[in-house]
């Protein structure tokens, strides 16, 4: 069997590692474990009591995320699933706390950049964009059975595509002569879709319907404020959540979903006494989101729309 080669880079590593505060007997959870680069920086700081949990819905992560880890084995467990998992996955591993999560979302440089997991708008390949190459639903099913009502919300809530109502209306016009079934015969039909002067400079044309497909294909969004609730829930006080966003769809749900946990008593201000008993249970530590720095752009330009926020257990 050839070996599988992914690469991904690590996005606000330092950051990441600064702001998660481990402690070397500690337990962490990283939900997106992809080639492995967190977890590495992870475990080098656990000592023979610490342990890290590895999660990614990828096999192909994991299988290079276990060789690139394996001096480390014996302090980590690999799980295949979901991150919006967590709590089943810690129940099953009967882990009760743990001291830290760190969640990077999106979809990776490996995915990307293999043309048959059809993620690309580059480069041509059957229509897939499953981060979970074992599910159901892919791509291919999305853009061809999906009424173009479903098609058309699709794209202008997760991909914010103002051309969403044409593409929609040409993906099923075209779909009538013939299944649509590659990444490129649909890159081109977005691209007839939109006036001249939109397919001109700034991102491909297709970036932002591609982007809502892989959502809705791999429920991303869905998935974050359960693992969020998850991850508070089964933390040690003074625990830390990171978390790295990459488009303004994820982060509005991670700061909304932080600002809700952090909130106290939301009883009306003309209550003489709480009554709703309602506490804070976290913090957040920094106000504004963390983003990448001069010198990690010049290297690794797709950090560039990366927020990493990061919430501790109160």
């Amino acid at each position: 069997m050839e070996e599988v080669k992914f690469s991904h880079v690590s996005v606000l590593l330092p950051e990441c590692i600064e702001n998660l505060d481990i402690k070397p007997n500690g337990i962490y959870v990283d939900g997106t474990t992809g080639g492995g680069g967190h977890s590495l920086e992870i475990v080098k700081r656990l000592t023979d009591g610490g342990r890290l949990i590895c999660i990614d819905r990828d096999t192909d992560a994991l299988a290079a995320a276990a060789k690139r880890l394996e001096p480390y084995a014996e302090r980590i467990t690999f799980v295949h699933s979901n991150y919006s998992e967590l709590d089943t996955v810690l129940r099953d591993l009967g882990i009760d706390a743990v001291d830290g999560v760190l969640l990077d979302l999106g979809v990776s440089s490996y995915q990307l950049d293999t043309a048959e997991r059809g993620f690309s708008y580059m480069q041509d390949a059957r229509l897939d964009m499953r981060m979970d190459q074992a599910s159901a639903l892919s791509a291919y099913e999305v853009v061809n059975e999906y009424s173009e009502e479903e098609l058309r919300r699709i794209i202008y809530e997760y991909g914010e595509e103002k051309f969403a109502k044409n593409i929609a209306a040409n993906i099923v016009k075209a779909r009538v002569d013939a299944p649509i079934e590659t990444t490129l015969q649909l890159s081109e039909l977005i691209k007839s879709s939109m006036p001249k002067a939109a397919r001109e400079g700034g991102h491909h044309p297709a970036k932002r319907t591609f982007q809502a497909i892989r959502i809705e294909v791999n429920a991303e969004l869905t998935g974050i404020p359960p693992v969020i609730e998850a991850a508070v829930c089964h933390m040690n006080v003074g625990g830390r959540l990171a978390i790295i966003t990459f488009h303004s769809l994820e982060d509005r749900i991670v700061k909304q979903t932080f600002a809700t946990l952090a909130t106290g008593c939301t009883c009306p201000k003309e209550f003489p006494v709480c009554i709703c008993n309602n506490k804070p249970k976290i913090k957040t530590v920094c106000k504004k989101p963390i983003t990448a720095s001069d010198e990690e752009l010049q290297v690794n330009p797709r950090s560039r729309s990366a927020k990493l926020r990061v919430a501790e257990k109160l």
